[in-house]
């Protein structure tokens, strides 16, 4: 575990935290002036190798081979000059800071990345971090990585799961969630939706598969998981054949047909590492969900009602109904598709590209 320390004094910022993957919601915004939770659980951080923040280069100002080298290979409204390394905390999780409220310029309903970091060692004054909490974006504090150092603390270091441990300790993430608004006339104003990690997660997905499917068409499984992805595929992908398939792969299932050409397989919370598939799918192009979407495709959790008689089954201390099912169709969340696929080396090609730039069409026929 490790404590972050304000690089001009040395003044402790953080609570001892342990290193995570960077949640694929980690840029997302979502809605307009809707009330979103805490990006980071406690005690946890993760770190974003790119660079992030301001200042900012539109597109027109860069040269396309420099964002090539970069790792970006198709146009972006602006890339950052900022420093890369930045640190995502819980804001929860922060010490020794203040915030510096004439830099919180630009805000909505609350903290944006305004004029830049908006919170200062409170030992010596050093503006060290971000803190964010505008309607629409995740609550977190993004550490400044040239303004902190990590240091190693004694506690006892977190365990690295296996994944048969995951399936057993892990927690699936349902698909559909409350989504509140910030005030309104109306009072209390909330509604249930799909769950924007899910969205989130199936962006980056969807821009692994559009890139492994070679321009041909792809299926996905039937049920949830074609409910997410199918929609969108059949429309962004061309109708010739053959099509190519792509199935769920991971911990607890069996193994996929020897025919499948991608595999849909899960990251691993604490490390980000992939699963690894075997057998005859070992080849097969890899397409990443997060541990607790995959989980919930994986294996859906059943509502268990309440029965005609008698008491509930044992272990089971609700009788609520189950979940209201989301007014609208699922639509992938567009900001993480377009992050992902321009920093996909497919990207390059012309039909690819195209897609990019029909974003705003896409988005008004519902599919993202």
């Amino acid at each position: 575990m490790f404590v972050f320390v304000c690089a001009g004094c040395g003044a402790r910022l953080t609570e001892p935290l342990s290193q995570v993957e960077l949640p694929a919601h980690a840029h997302q915004r979502y809605g307009n002036g809707i009330q979103l939770p805490v990006l980071m659980e406690r005690g946890t951080f993760a770190v974003e190798p790119e660079p992030w923040g301001h200042p900012w280069r539109r597109w027109e100002e860069t040269d396309p081979d420099e964002a090539a080298a970069r790792g970006i290979y198709a146009p972006v409204h602006a890339l950052s000059e900022g420093p890369s390394g930045t640190i995502v905390i819980a804001p929860g999780d922060t010490c020794g800071t203040v915030l510096v409220p004439e830099r919180a310029g630009g805000y909505c309903c609350g903290l944006d990345w305004g004029d830049g970091p908006n919170m200062a060692c409170e030992a010596c004054g050093l503006p060290v971090a971000n803190r964010i909490d505008d309607c629409s974006l995740w609550q977190a504090v993004w550490l400044a990585p040239d303004a902190v150092h990590r240091l190693p603390v004694d506690d006892a270091d977190i365990a690295i799961l296996s994944w048969a441990e995951l399936l057993v300790e892990g927690k699936a993430t349902p698909p559909s969630v409350p989504i509140t608004r910030w005030g309104s006339r109306l009072g209390l104003d909330h509604w249930w939706s799909w769950n924007p990690l899910w969205e989130a997660a199936a962006g980056r997905a969807l821009a692994h598969l559009l890139a492994a499917s070679d321009g041909r068409p792809v299926t996905v499984p039937h049920g949830l998981i074609a409910e997410v992805f199918q929609r969108a595929l059949d429309a962004l992908l061309p109708a010739v054949q053959p099509a190519r398939r792509a199935v769920l792969d991971g911990p607890g299932l069996p193994a996929p047909d020897t025919d499948a050409d991608m595999v849909i397989v899960p990251t691993h919370p604490q490390t980000g590492e992939l699963w690894s598939p075997a057998g005859p799918v070992a080849s097969a192009c890899s397409v990443p969900l997060p541990f607790g979407v995959w989980m919930w495709m994986a294996f859906p959790e059943p509502h268990l009602l309440l029965p005609v008689s008698g008491t509930m089954p044992d272990g089971v201390l609700r009788d609520d109904p189950p979940a209201p099912r989301p007014h609208h169709l699922f639509r992938a969340d567009w900001g993480t598709f377009q992050h992902t696929l321009v920093r996909l080396p497919a990207a390059r090609r012309p039909w690819l590209r195209e897609v990019l730039e029909n974003l705003t069409q896409h988005m008004r026929a519902g599919l993202f």
